[in-house]
């Protein structure tokens, strides 16, 4: 079938995206799903900071490739084997399917499958090959076996997780990545209890929802740092019980006096080197950092080694919230559903194909959380 997607040439396009257009609105070839996999048509995209790594080179993919890889949508049609979903079905995406069969998904822990990284950095599904072709028949990669900065994608069964159709599908877009790796890193990786000390560093989406995360696991002070005073007034009306400004020379001995020598967790979202730091330095004896932000390719954190054995400092990262999503996401829109995440808050503004470019500009900037990308829109 033919259909518009945002597709990716080059990285490292100039700002604003808004004039270099770095992502090209283009008619594409979709082949239909084969075995095991579905067609789903995209009803939001949200426009994230990973999508934002691609665009720009620090996490690069192979190219050309049709981004997105938060979402949610209606299933059109199951390929072969497919018998739990049907067309109609309301579905999140999850950006990390799992083989079921290799150690990684054996031991519990699916969001790292092996099958699915070499199928990833491949550009593929996981039944092999891409989907995707542009008008000369040339291939297209896919993001995370998702790409869904189109009207329509194929998916592998395990990309996706139904869901129940009471939440509109671009709000439930944002508990594909935003919501599942934020209150993951809280919930799963840092299991937050109540009584913990909690600082967040960085807020974009993911960190906003580690924020919401600390909450709902009950910590008893929850503190919310970044360097764009609107986020942090954001931060208080959602629950943050203090707030601190990273620009500020003293803002790790700030956040050492309000909890009475440091925090039981941090948990940095914005995976820059800095919040690493200030993550690392503002731990109370017997802490722990745990990471979900993705650093660029190459950077380097050091360590003071011996903090590790005599203050028992713990350093962990979290991919995908450590999250097995098909048992998570349900339970995060339950929490959603009873008004105990109201991650609705962090979107802001919905976008056709034409508001992309522009809406990246935003992110960079920190003007917007949460932008939804509505394919269909008119």
């Amino acid at each position: 079938m033919k259909m518009r997607a945002s597709v990716l040439r080059e990285i490292g396009a100039e700002m604003p995206y808004a004039k270099s257009v770095p992502l090209a609105i283009e008619e594409v070839e979709l082949d239909p799903p084969g075995p095991g996999e579905m067609l789903v048509k995209i009803i939001g995209a949200g426009l994230c900071h990973s999508d934002l790594s691609v665009i720009n080179g620090s996490r690069p993919r192979p190219l050309p490739v049709v981004l997105g890889h938060e979402g949610a949508g209606e299933v059109v049609e199951v390929g072969p084997g497919i018998r739990d979903i049907k067309a109609g079905d309301p579905v999140v995406f999850q950006f990390s399917a799992s083989c079921g069969r290799c150690i990684r998904c054996l031991e519990g822990r699916p969001q790292i499958c092996e099958a699915h990284a070499v199928a990833r950095a491949k550009g593929d599904l996981m039944g092999g090959g891409k989907r995707l072709k542009d008008s000369t028949g040339a291939p297209i990669n896919h993001q995370t076996g998702v790409s869904c900065f189109a009207e329509y994608a194929v998916v592998d069964r395990g990309s996706v997780v139904k869901i129940d159709s009471d939440i509109p599908l671009e709000t439930a877009a944002i508990f594909g990545c935003a919501v599942m790796t934020g209150v993951g890193a809280a919930l799963n990786a840092a299991r937050v209890a109540p009584g913990d000390k909690v600082a967040v560093i960085g807020l974009g989406g993911v960190g906003f929802s580690a924020m919401l995360g600390a909450i709902l696991g009950g910590a008893a002070q929850v503190i919310a740092v970044d360097i764009n005073p609107a986020k942090l007034g954001l931060a208080r009306q959602l629950g943050a019980h203090h707030t601190i400004d990273a620009r500020e020379p003293d803002h790790v001995q700030q956040i050492k006096d309000l909890t009475g020598g440091g925090v039981d967790v941090s948990l940095e979202g914005a995976g820059v080197i800095p919040a690493l730091k200030t993550g690392y330095d503002i731990l109370k004896t017997g802490g722990q950092l745990v990471t979900v932000g993705l650093s660029p390719q190459g950077a380097d954190f050091p360590i003071p080694a011996a903090d590790l054995v005599s203050r028992e400092i713990a350093v962990r990262g979290s991919y995908m919230g450590s999250c097995v999503p098909v048992r998570d996401i349900p339970k995060y829109l339950e929490a959603f559903r009873q008004g105990r995440l109201p991650v609705d808050r962090l979107i802001g503004e919905h976008v056709g194909f034409d508001g992309v470019n522009a809406g990246f500009d935003k992110l960079v900037s920190g003007e917007a959380v949460r932008q939804i990308l509505t394919p269909h829109a008119a």
